[in-house]
C-alpha cells in the first residue's frame, strides 16, 4: 500500500524537484505572474496614497482600457494611434472622476469614498459593454506568445516582455513618488487633505494626476493581459488578485507592491506544481488568498506598510 501511495503522489513530484531546469521554467514564469500582479496592484497603492480609500474601480479600469484599445483597433486604426487615443481617454475619464465623483465628496468619511468607488466600478463596466460590445477581443501588440531556450531554460517571450515593461513602469513610479515634488504632495494629501490644503497644496490637481498615474498603469496591465488571456471581462477579476499582494506588501507602500507581487506568483506556481498533484491540483486558484490570511494573523500592516498606533 505504501508502494502505491508512493508511486501515485510522491514519485511524480520527486521526478519534478530533481529537474533543476523545470524548477527554473517555474520560478521564472512566477516572477513574470508576480510583476504583473505588482502592475495591477500599484494602481491601487496611487488612489490610497492619493485619497486614502480602496478604489475598487481599478479592475474595471484596467478592463476599460483594454477594450478601448482593442476596440479602436478592430476599427483600423494602427497601434500607435490606439494607444495614444486611449492615453487621452484615460486621461479625461481621470479628470471626469475628479470633478464628478471626487470633488463633491472632499473630506467626506472614507467608506463614502469607497461606495463612490464601486458605483463607478459598475458604471464603467456597463459603459465599456455598451460601447465595444461584451465579445472575448484578441489583442495583438506585436509580440509572439512563443518560447525560446536559455540554458536549458524556456521562456516565454510575451511573459518576459510583460514581466519587463511592468518592472519598468513600477520602477518609474516607485521614483516618482520618492523622488519628485508630486510625489511628495501625495503623501501629504493621504496624511490629511485639510493640512494639505492649508498649506497650499491643490487637491483637484493632485487628485487628477494620481487618477491619470492610476490610468496609464491601468493601460499596460490591460494590454499585457490582453495579449496574454484576451479582452474579456472576467479581465476586471485581476483586481482580486492584486488584494493579496496589497496585504503582504502594505497598501501604501509602492515597493511593497512588487515584492508582495513576487512572493504571492512565485509562491503560487511553486506550490500549484509541487504541492498540487499531493492535493488533487487547482492551489493556484486559492493560495494567494490563503497565504495573505495567515499574513494577517502576523502583520496585518504588510511588509511595508506603517503601524497604526490610535490613542482610545
Amino acid at each position: 500500500m505504501l508502494e502505491l501511495l508512493y508511486g501515485v503522489f510522491v514519485g511524480p513530484v520527486k521526478d519534478m524537484v530533481t529537474g533543476p531546469a523545470f524548477l527554473a521554467e517555474v520560478v521564472i514564469g512566477g516572477l513574470a505572474a508576480g510583476l504583473m500582479y505588482s502592475l495591477v496592484a500599484l494602481g491601487f497603492v496611487l488612489i490610497y496614497k492619493a485619497s486614502g480609500v480602496f478604489n475598487f474601480a481599478q479592475g474595471v479600469m484596467v478592463l476599460f482600457a483594454a477594450l478601448t484599445l482593442v476596440g479602436l483597433m478592430e476599427r483600423g486604426a494602427p497601434l500607435v494611434l490606439a494607444l495614444l487615443v486611449t492615453m487621452a481617454v484615460m486621461g479625461a475619464l481621470a479628470f471626469a472622476i475628479e470633478r464628478v465623483v471626487l470633488r463633491p465628496l472632499v473630506n467626506q468619511e472614507q467608506i463614502i469614498l469607497f461606495m463612490a468607488t464601486i458605483g463607478l466600478n459598475f458604471f464603467l463596466e456597463g459603459f465599456g459593454e455598451l460601447v465595444w460590445g461584451s465579445n472575448v477581443k484578441k489583442l495583438d501588440v506585436g509580440i509572439p506568445d512563443s518560447s525560446f531556450v536559455v540554458w536549458g531554460v524556456q521562456v516565454n517571450r510575451l511573459e518576459l516582455t510583460a514581466a519587463i515593461t511592468a518592472a519598468v513602469l513600477v520602477a518609474g513610479m516607485a521614483i516618482f513618488f520618492q523622488r519628485t515634488r508630486i510625489g511628495r504632495a501625495l503623501r501629504a494629501v493621504a496624511d490629511d487633505h485639510e493640512a494639505a490644503l492649508s498649506i497650499g497644496i491643490p487637491l483637484n490637481t493632485i487628485w487628477v494626476v494620481v487618477w491619470s498615474a492610476a490610468g496609464l498603469v491601468a493601460i499596460v496591465a490591460g494590454i499585457m493581459w490582453g495579449a496574454k488571456s484576451g479582452v474579456q471581462f472576467s479581465l476586471s477579476l485581476i483586481a482580486l488578485k492584486a488584494l493579496p499582494v496589497l496585504i503582504l506588501g502594505g497598501f501604501t507602500s509602492v515597493p511593497g507592491a512588487i515584492v508582495g507581487g513576487l512572493i504571492i506568483g512565485v509562491g503560487e506556481k511553486l506550490a500549484e506544481v509541487y504541492w498540487g498533484p499531493l492535493v488533487g491540483g487547482a492551489i493556484e486558484n486559492w493560495f494567494a488568498y490563503v497565504l495573505a490570511l495567515a499574513f494577517l494573523l502576523v502583520r496585518p500592516q504588510g511588509l511595508f506598510g506603517e503601524r497604526i498606533i490610535e490613542r482610545v
